[in-house]
């Protein structure tokens, strides 16, 4: 069967041929296997019509190529077909090199990836200065290196240390930022980007330049010693940043290092084998499952019929209401109504996300004007006046159930019928807050987690009477938000906090018996978590950590209760960060453990078990519960528990959250390394859900289910800017 051809060929008066990029029936533009011979034959076309350039132009609204076609990556079930697909795009793009006419990229919206390597085989690379153009590398963020020869000619255009930045974050430049940095000739409207395009096709080939680098860059860039120190400070940073789990970084500083010590051809090959590895590794593996699996979510849910979400209020202008308010505000793009009792509250919401707007204008990622007109969509109020025409309510006060109760009574008497009361509760059931309501089915649970603006996950919560539309609703503004929902079950603590509290006590426990604080959160870090469990609770607030304790050990049961002894901690005012003591002193630029903290406690620091069995212990207990909530249908599948985990606590993304690990260790495995545990500690006795599950040779996941179809979009994440600082 004959593949259509994702290109399309025009011949203007000037004889430059214009060839428009569309794949059917997709919203994205993506590499396909059937690329290469395709752009052959558009070649072939170009020549047998005497062209004096090429142009390249996507048909899409709001990206020129997004990225390659992931599953061709999922497809390659060997090292030598990974490798294959690197050398078949590199030779694709070398035959576009050296066509004897100039050939250009006229980007509008996203090139990203291999999107990105296309267009950096043209002559001349012209963008749209449209908000929605971005460019960059991002396969860092799926375990992967650029294999279409992005490692070789990006450090050609930008330099290598700005090369490398990009590469090494998957970082996304804009049209302003590309032209500055040789990425791109000429950034233009939208409007006129095609004429300018086409004017280039006629300038003739273009000359090597060198990137339009600093006097102290460029002089670092032009020797071997000054080239050593940049690559050996890279690789510095890549192991300080991922603890040496993820392999990609270091092939990408490999191949960026051939670009300019090796001949074209092994520096190339260079590439390609890197690629080749990264494919294959269960790293990157776990990453694509990651990505697969959080655009799955986006099909879910949907409110394609239902009231769209035009205008919000949030309730509260404290820490987290501010933070809401400057997702919707800015994120969402939707008019904000901030209520709070007192004008304090309300300034203090608006300074939060005027704070957050300055730094991006002092960078020149936005304009004065810019940030006047994102800050003029936030008003306040001290009553309920301008809340008869919003879609949805958010609430974000302290945990007072009758407070909130009159919340939602309140909203009733002055917001629309179809209004939705949505409540930043991390602990009371939502049932609860919607039990004296007159519209029970508005009523929703939307838990987001601190720092709001970066945190990526969100916790959706309807009670047994919450509407589908109401849910649907709701998810789609969280998406509007830039974040990633999931669905869960009213119950105590939710998914997040139920499994990160056994894991905290845990914690608690061996620190209680003599483990050193730093020691058991270099443990947990070492395995992958971005922070330790201690320094974890010091940032969420000890005390907070207090109040949900009781709830969950009086729904959940005894082994949630957490150790007597931390009441001391509170008594003291030790709260954590935000009292400047806790299991750490804050007092100094470089936070250290407090030793005054044992004496507290009545601890003897008297270390007994190695970093390993730390994490073990503290992990295990994680995964137990992830396997009860699974059982008790708190998350709807293991999918969702997984990116829960990675997006709200930051569960190790290499190991492709809980469930992902536990089939990776077995769970034959995990029932029994449990049961070993619960012979001196019954709360780690494995949930019977699991061993049954052990005990018929069961997976969470298929082995052999197929991936959906996507892309390799800017939506890729691996976790969060800094979750070092997620709050319950």
């Amino acid at each position: 069967m004959t593949t259509e051809s994702v290109f399309s060929f025009d011949l203007n008066d000037e004889r430059v041929g214009i060839v428009t990029i569309d794949v059917p029936g997709e919203k994205m533009n993506t590499l396909r296997a059937s690329f290469a011979e395709q752009l052959q034959d558009i070649i072939r076309t170009a020549n047998e019509n005497n062209v004096k350039g090429l142009v390249f132009t996507s048909a899409k609204s709001d990206n020129f190529i997004a990225g390659a076609d992931i599953n061709m990556l999922d497809n390659a079930h060997s090292r030598e077909e990974a490798l294959a697909l690197s050398t078949m795009c590199q030779e694709a793009f070398f035959e576009l090199e050296k066509l004897p006419y100039p050939t250009v990229a006229a980007i509008h919206g996203a090139a990203l990836g291999g999107g990105l390597e296309f267009a950096l085989a043209c002559d001349y690379r012209v963008c749209s200065d449209s908000d929605i153009t971005k460019m960059g590398l991002p396969e860092v963020q799926l375990g992967l290196l650029p294999g279409g020869g992005g490692t070789q000619r990006l450090p050609k255009l930008v330099g290598l240390q700005k090369a490398l930045e990009w590469m090494l974050t998957g970082k996304q430049v804009r049209a302003k930022q590309a032209k500055k940095a040789g990425l791109v000739n000429d950034s233009v409207p939208h409007s006129v980007l095609l004429d300018v395009a086409c004017k280039y096709a006629l300038k003739g080939k273009a000359r090597a330049t060198k990137p339009p680098l600093d006097k102290v860059s460029a002089l670092l860039e032009s020797n071997p010693f000054g080239r050593n120190l940049i690559f050996k400070k890279a690789a510095e940073n890549v192991a300080k940043k991922t603890g040496g789990h993820y392999p990609a970084p270091n092939n990408i500083i490999k191949a960026v290092r051939a670009s300019v010590e090796l001949d074209t051809l092994k520096a190339y090959k260079t590439e390609a084998d890197g690629f080749a590895d990264l494919v294959m590794s269960d790293v990157s593996k776990a990453l694509r499952g990651i990505f697969f699996a959080t655009t799955e979510m986006k099909k879910e849910w949907r409110a394609d019929d239902a009231p769209s979400t035009d205008k919000v209020a949030v309730l509260g202008g404290g820490l987290m209401g501010a933070g809401i308010t400057h997702v919707s505000a800015i994120k969402a793009g939707v008019p904000v109504r901030v209520k709070d009792v007192a004008h304090k509250g309300i300034s203090g919401a608006m300074n939060y996300s005027y704070k957050l707007l300055e730094k991006k204008r002092k960078r020149r990622i936005i304009s004065k004007a810019q940030l006047q007109e994102q800050m003029s969509r936030i008003t306040g109020t001290t009553d309920y006046s301008g809340f008869a025409h919003v879609d949805m309510v958010i609430e974000a006060v302290f945990e007072d159930l009758k407070l909130k109760q009159s919340m939602v009574a309140d909203i009733e008497s002055h917001a629309q019928a179809h209004t939705i009361f949505a409540s930043n509760t991390s602990s009371l059931p939502i049932a609860q807050i919607a039990e004296q309501a007159q519209r029970p089915e508005n009523v929703i649970g939307l838990h987001y987690f601190s720092p709001v603006e970066k945190m990526p996950l969100v916790e959706i919560i309807p009670h047994a009477g919450t509407s589908e539309q109401t849910i649907a609703r709701t998810v789609s503004f969280a998406r509007k938000q830039g974040k990633t929902p999931i669905v869960v079950k009213d119950k105590a603590g939710f998914f997040v906090n139920r499994i990160l509290a056994p894991y905290v006590n845990e914690a608690a426990n061996l620190l209680l018996a003599g483990e050193p604080i730093e020691k058991i959160d270099k443990a947990l870090v070492e395995f992958g978590f971005p922070v330790g469990p201690l320094a974890l609770l010091d940032e969420v607030g000890i005390d907070i950590g207090s109040k949900i304790a009781p709830i969950l050990e009086k729904e959940l049961g005894e082994r949630f209760k957490a150790p007597d002894a931390f009441s001391r901690l509170i008594d003291n005012k030790r709260l954590g960060r935000k009292s400047g003591r806790g299991f750490y002193d804050y007092s100094k630029k470089d936070k250290k453990p407090d030793e005054s903290v044992y004496e507290l406690l009545g601890v003897t620091p008297a270390p007994k078990l190695n970093k390993e069995q730390i994490a073990e212990r503290c992990v295990m207990q994680m995964l137990n519960e992830a396997a009860r909530c699974l059982d008790e249908g708190i998350v709807a599948s293991a999918r969702d528990g997984d990116i829960g985990a990675i997006f709200g606590i930051g569960f190790p993304p290499f190991h492709g959250g809980p469930f992902s690990y536990m089939d990776k260790l077995g769970l034959s495995n995990v029932c029994s390394t449990l049961s070993s545990y619960a012979q001196q500690n019954e709360v780690f006795t494995p949930a019977p859900a699991l061993v049954a599950m052990a005990e018929k040779g069961q997976r969470f996941y298929d082995q052999d289910a197929a991936p959906q179809d996507t892309v390799e979009q800017d939506t890729v994440e691996q976790g969060t800017d800094d979750p070092s600082t997620q709050s319950s």
